[in-house]
């Protein structure tokens, strides 16, 4: 091909495995919440990368670390340590209940790691019969097939031949469901504080007190996977802190590089000692360039500015959102925690989330769906008031364009 030939989305066909039906925009360049296409297009971005860019494009500090980490060292095998794996690490430990850090490159994989674990320690203290893994409908932990299965989606676990055993799913925030269904086989409960992929559903605070007091009871695991909610996302370091409940086991990806590949999970000394020398391991897991971006992402996101900011931002965008249904009634509510909100079409729009997001697209703003009936918003952390703003009379244009047909 040659150097001046222009990449069209024409090639994605013709080159890339058809597991995706990416939109014909081709961004090539991106500053805090704006973005450009190929032709020079601008757009808001209330998408985030699937709330991956917790401090927008190219933002300096993040930049600045690449830059500098870049001239250092870029991979070294597990056999040795690194500087900025311990760093992260030493700051995950400080601000969080967790005491041991196991780094991956994506929330699929701490999650893989997560539910190893949670095997392995209930193998080790209790005895092959506790395998029983308890994980709720809509929920999504990845695309491993471990972490498929234990997702609450059937479309993205079947057809793939036999699924891995004791896996029970249940209704989310159905405590009766849970009281019936725990029991001493059981290992370990996982499930997101807020459900993401799911339609923005909200753990109820009774719920994750059941969760945590039927786990008590039968010597389970608490998985909270915060691959989406973690890193500031709802206003909180991470999403248990707002609730009474601390978990186990805590997994952490998406925002914790702001756009580069690093994930981690996070747990206690005690129970991290069950994943013993070569039970588990990950050849990019605390990766040095992934670390220092993580660390200055930290470094940026816990701070009372930021997290207080988030908070600030929510309301300038729940405020718009219902602004624009008081005016097009296209939504039953908005729901969702900090920066991760999704608008929910009433009866007249069911299953039309998508249009509203290919709509937005032709305004200028970049939105995402979860589920066909959850319009999901997930911008920077530190989008400006004025992005807000602008991505609002946008999305409002959009909405009017779909009402009109």
């Amino acid at each position: 091909m040659s150097v001046n030939q222009k990449l069209t989305r024409a090639q994605f066909d013709e080159v890339m495995v058809p597991n995706y039906a990416p939109s014909a925009v081709i961004p090539v360049r991106g500053e805090g919440s704006r973005v450009w296409d190929q032709e020079g297009k601008e757009f808001v971005d209330f998408a985030g990368g699937i709330a991956v860019n917790c401090l927008g494009h190219c933002h300096p500090a993040l930049v600045g670390a690449l830059k500098e980490q870049g001239e250092k060292i870029w991979h070294l095998a597990n056999v040795m340590t690194n500087e900025p794996a311990l760093a992260l690490a030493t700051k995950l430990v400080e601000a969080t209940f967790a005491e041991k850090v196991y780094f991956a490159n994506s929330g699929a994989e701490a999650n893989e790691a997560a539910l190893k674990l949670a095997r392995r320690y209930a193998l080790d203290k209790f005895g092959a019969d506790k395998d029983q893994i308890v994980a709720f409908d809509k929920a999504f932990h990845g695309r491993t097939f471990f972490t498929v299965s234990v997702g609450g989606q059937a479309a993205y676990s079947d057809g793939f031949g036999p699924k891995p055993q004791s896996i029970t799913h249940l209704p989310f925030n159905d405590i009766a469901a849970l009281e019936a269904t725990v029991s001493d086989k059981t290992c370990a409960i996982m499930l997101e504080p807020l459900q993401g992929e799911g339609g923005i559903i909200d753990a109820d605070p009774e719920f994750l007190r059941a969760v945590r007091a039927l786990a008590d009871k039968h010597n389970a695991l608490v998985i909270f996977d915060e691959v989406q909610t973690g890193v500031g996302r709802l206003g909180e370091l991470y999403a248990y802190m707002r609730t009474e409940v601390t978990p186990d086991i805590l997994t952490t990806a998406k925002a914790l590089g702001g756009g580069f590949p690093i994930a981690a999970m996070l747990t206690t000394t005690e129970i991290a000692s069950h994943l013993k020398i070569g039970t588990h391991g990950s050849t990019y897991g605390g990766n040095p360039l992934a670390c220092a971006i993580g660390n200055a992402v930290l470094d940026v996101v816990n701070t009372p500015e930021v997290l207080d900011g988030v908070k600030r931002r929510e309301q300038l965008l729940r405020d718009g959102l219902n602004k624009i249904n008081e005016k097009y009634h296209v939504f039953t509510e908005v729901r969702g925690q900090g920066l991760l909100l999704g608008a929910v079409l009433n009866e007249q729009y069911q299953g039309r989330s998508k249009d509203f997001l290919v709509a937005g697209i032709a305004e200028g703003l970049m939105s995402l769906v979860a589920g066909p009936n959850v319009i999901r918003f997930t911008p920077s952390l530190v989008i400006p008031e004025a992005d807000i703003a602008e991505g609002l009379a946008r999305f409002e244009r959009a909405v009017a364009k779909v009402v009109a047909g």
